[in-house]
């Protein structure tokens, strides 16, 4: 199959030689003029002088002088002009959808050089219609039918704010231009109308050769036009027979080859006559979206398509698809090119953008604190780098993008000078990156120039819509590979084989709605687009791929959701219609054949082994614990438990931010303690009997505690509701119950509340060492017996739960078992350890004791927290210290072995919990 690029090739170079140099060919699009480029070098004898490529986009702008102005930059101008004029004070959030839809309107309006002020009539008054001279009786029934509605008596509240608004809309027009124009900016279709009626055309080039186009607005048109009667413009229009006489996808070619004569001969029937040709076409019917991108991989299994090459699309209705259609080709496919853009908002940098941004406007609750610590690029923000953002009130929005910048650089730098197995994916984590970072940068540059005025929340806001927007480019080699792209990629390029996935009526055609505040009798009266040309144009898209195609196959989604039907799209219909060609229908089906799975050691790979290193190497600005005690009990209780959490980075998400469960009910404990205890230690680290006494009489003191860790844990302004309220209360209580058995207790001294204790630990891993950091956080660290012979210091944890606690017989009791008492047994003590070595914590030497105070239990007058080995309360740990170093090491060393597997859990006893199961296929 002959392309039409290549019979445009021979004929360019029939017609012009291969002196080229003063030629231009133009293009929809710039995808075209690689291909075209490759023709002509190939299809000439002798060295040929390549012409200039251009995109009519292009060709307008070589014509001004303005620049078109970002999309986030039009819209705050247009923002600005819409307040200014109407004094409606809405946010640029909200008003976003609305500016883009008013842009875009006018941006119709120039490209169609439709009169602005003629379109925004005062509807009100009719009687200006009468005055209207230019247009015809039937156009001005037209509009008197439509706005009949609106001169009743009894006007909706919809109708009046419709009707306050459109008598604004000429204003912003014409405000919004100017204050483009002052800046030397413009949007596309302002400048496209001005180079035609207010520029004199520059001709740089002798020939002109218009290449592939459809529709044609007016501005277009004009340019044509000029360059026509210049004597400089050629014509090459891309059609077949089969649609050029009364079908819509001809409708606006079959308007333009008198006007623009085509310099191909129309009757050449290997051009213009392969719609009717022998095709085999399939439609295939899919009941998921999913089950579309599977069968990519079954339809690349026929040798034809796979050997393609360039001559091979698989074409996305629905681009959304995209990821998973990149993750069904076989491996065994060649080379790839893809020319759709992948979502920003499926990477993980998108993620963590959305986190940074809420917790910046929250107030910082924990709860968005740990997700960020638990996001896989957490290891490349350290915590002074996340606490940088200063807090001026007068430039708060550029300091949020200044420091989401720091932090997007910091992250790429580190990204850089690690390595992956996997190339590709290391470039599109690249890629993202940098599309988030030219994105926020680009926010801020608008934020210090005053065009971004917008409060913290509306600034979270317009970044999530933003991010939504974005996609990342993929960059190849077009002319090489099976080729994946949308529909609008396509134009003026043929294929051999194709696959069009998610033909569904909504994506072809797509968007096809009158999303306009210009209603649609209006549009029609002033030559505006309306939903009849955008049908035109995919139907024009849709006919146009398939007519020299031979082996065609349309995929579409005939499932349901939420009791929508979907359809297969109208053109499909049409063609089961109208096409000469026997059309084959294919249905897939899902299977869902139950598959046992069975957890699988996995092996520790260099590549996991070199993770591993990075994730819990000391760094010289390390200063926080690498491996926790969670993390040692992690690997304890199941290995592959630990490979998920700490190897893959996989963490599980929280509930929602508004329940209370178990976790979140301990957090909120914790914060309220460390808020009564400072309170009391304001002044020095002893608390005496008097100033406990003092809190449990007061009646608000405790209470006022527990809100304001209430505050700091929920999102800013949430209410509490009933089941809040009432662990409120019981959190009230358990804080009391401490409150009197430290009463008790009293006098004794805090050293630490929620205070971080760490030591560096040499970890042996294959042939090599390494210095890591081991410790972790100690709900509170003080010493009692104060005024005695028998001071000690405690490492006090607190645990809410109600469970009886199962005391270790002795320290290989601890490491014989894995439950969660164990665990509390391996952590207190690994504290005690770090606390009875470190000289700047216990400078005096003093016995150190281990405690797990357990609130619930705690009122009975003899009750003790410290922990027991037997019977045998820990007043000392020192004589137990070397034996448990010893098993310790044990266990660090087996995690770090590359000899050593990640194993699932041998009895599955913290399987019932494992956010995990469904992964390693363990059936609790």
């Amino acid at each position: 199959m002959k392309t039409f690029l290549e019979f445009v090739a021979e004929d360019i170079i029939s017609k012009q030689g291969t002196d080229l140099s003063r030629t231009a060919i133009v293009f929809p699009n710039k995808r075209a003029s690689l291909f075209i480029n490759e023709h002509l070098a190939r299809l000439a004898d002798r060295p040929i002088w390549s012409p200039a490529y251009l995109t009519i986009s292009e060709l307008f702008r070589s014509q001004s002088e303005w620049s078109v102005a970002d999309p986030i930059k039009l819209v705050s101008d247009i923002h600005k002009t819409f307040v200014e004029v109407t004094g409606i004070d809405e946010t640029l959030d909200h008003f976003y959808g609305w500016g883009q839809l008013l842009l875009a309107d006018f941006d119709d309006i120039d490209k169609n050089r439709a009169d602005a002020d003629h379109v925004f009539a005062n509807i009100r008054d009719l009687h200006e219609l009468d005055d209207i001279s230019y247009l015809t009786d039937e156009q001005r029934a037209v509009i008197k039918r439509f706005f009949s509605n609106f001169n009743d008596e009894d006007h909706s509240e919809l109708k009046q704010r419709f009707l306050k608004l459109w008598q604004h809309f000429a204003d912003i027009y014409h405000r919004f231009r100017q204050r483009l124009a002052d800046q030397q900016l413009a949007y596309e279709g302002m400048l496209y109308r001005d180079v035609v009626e207010n520029r004199s055309i520059t001709l740089n080039y002798d020939t002109y050769i218009f290449v592939g186009f459809n529709l044609l607005n007016k501005v277009e048109q004009a340019l044509f036009r000029h360059l026509q009667q210049q004597g400089k413009a050629k014509f090459y229009w891309d059609f077949d027979d089969y649609y050029m006489k009364g079908h819509e996808a001809g409708f606006f070619i079959s308007q333009y080859l008198s006007s623009f004569p085509n310099e191909l001969d129309h009757s050449r029937e290997e051009i213009y006559r392969q719609f009717a040709n022998d095709k085999q076409i399939r439609f295939v019917a899919a009941p998921t979206e999913n089950i579309q991108a599977h069968y990519i991989a079954d339809w690349l299994a026929d040798e034809q398509r796979k050997n393609g090459g360039k001559r091979t699309a698989i074409l996305l209705c629905n681009e959304n698809l995209l990821p998973m259609v990149i993750h069904s080709i076989p491996d065994n496919i060649g080379k790839v090119n893809i020319t759709t853009g992948y979502p920003l908002a499926q990477t993980p940098i998108a993620s963590l953008l959305t986190l940074l941004v809420a917790w910046q406007t929250s107030n910082k609750p924990k709860f968005y604190y740990k997700t960020i610590r638990q996001h896989p690029y957490n290891k490349w923000i350290t915590d002074e780098l996340l606490d940088s953002c200063q807090q001026q009130s007068d430039s708060r929005i550029h300091a949020i993008l200044d420091w989401l910048c720091t932090i997007i650089r910091t992250i790429a730098t580190d990204m850089s000078q690690t390595t992956d197995a996997d190339p590709n994916a290391m470039a599109l984590r690249s890629e993202s990156i940098f599309r988030a970072y030219t994105l926020v940068n680009r926010m801020k540059g608008l934020a210090a120039d005053g065009d971004l005025n917008i409060d913290s929340v509306t600034l979270q806001r317009l970044l999530r819509q933003l991010i939504q927007s974005t996609s990342i480019p993929f960059h190849g080699e077009p002319a090489e590979g099976i080729q994946v792209m949308g529909i609008l990629e396509s134009r003026n390029l043929d294929f051999d084989h194709i696959i069009l996935l998610s033909c569904n009526e909504g994506n072809m055609p797509k968007g096809v709605n009158d999303s306009s505040f210009i209603p649609h009798s209006l549009r029609k009266v002033y030559g505006l687009t309306t939903v009849e040309h955008k049908t035109a144009i995919y139907a024009y898209y849709f006919h146009r791929l398939l007519q020299r195609a031979t082996d065609i196959t349309l995929v579409y989604n005939n499932g349901t959701d939420d009791g929508n039907a979907h359809e297969m799209s109208r053109f499909m219909l049409q063609l089961m219609v109208e096409a000469p060609q026997t059309i084959q229908h294919h249905y897939l089906k899902a299977q869902q054949e139950p598959t046992i799975m069975q957890p699988q050691a996995i092996s520790k790979t260099p590549e996991i082994m070199q993770i591993l290193y990075r994730r819990f190497v000391k760094r010289p600005n390390t200063n926080r614990p690498l491996l926790t005690p969670k993390a040692i009990n992690s690997y304890r209780s199941c290995p592959l438990q630990f490979f998920y959490q700490y190897v893959s980075n996989l963490y599980e998400l929280d509930d929602d931010e508004l329940q209370i469960d178990d976790r979140l009910f301990g957090i909120i404990f914790h914060d309220a303690a460390q808020h009564l205890y400072e309170q009391m230690t304001q002044h020095g680290c002893r608390i005496e009997k008097a100033q406990i006494g003092q809190l449990l009489k007061s009646k608000t003191a405790v209470a006022q505690a527990v809100d304001t860790a209430f505050r700091k844990q929920l999102p800013a302004g949430a209410a509490l509701n009933g089941l809040q309220l009432i662990n409120r209360e019981v959190i009230i209580h358990y804080l009391r119950q401490l409150l009197k058995l430290d009463y008790r207790q009293a006098p004794f001294e805090v050293y630490k509340l929620e205070g971080q204790v760490m030591c560096d630990w040499q970890v042996k891993m294959g042939d090599r060492q390494f210095t890591t950091t081991i410790g972790g956080t100690i709900d509170r660290l003080d010493a009692v017996d104060c005024d005695t012979a028998k001071e000690r210091i405690r490492v006090v944890d607190y645990k809410t739960g109600g469970s009886q606690m199962k005391m270790a017989k002795d320290v290989d009791d601890i490491f014989a078992d894995n439950d969660s008492h164990r665990g509390y047994y391996l952590q207190t003590l690994l504290y005690g350890n770090i606390v009875a070595t470190d000289s700047s914590v216990n400078p005096h030497q003093l016995p150190v004791s281990p405690a797990l105070l357990f609130i619930q239990h705690a009122a009975s007058d003899d009750y003790d927290p410290t922990l027991c080995f037997g019977k045998e309360p820990i007043s000392d740990i020192l004589p137990y210290l070397e034996d448990f170093n010893s098993h310790l090491k044990t266990v660090i060393d087996e995690i770090f072995n590359p000899e050593v597997d990640f194993t699932p859990s041998p009895d599955g006893k913290s399987c019932s919990n494992c956010p995990y199961t469904k992964l390693c296929g363990k059936i609790s």
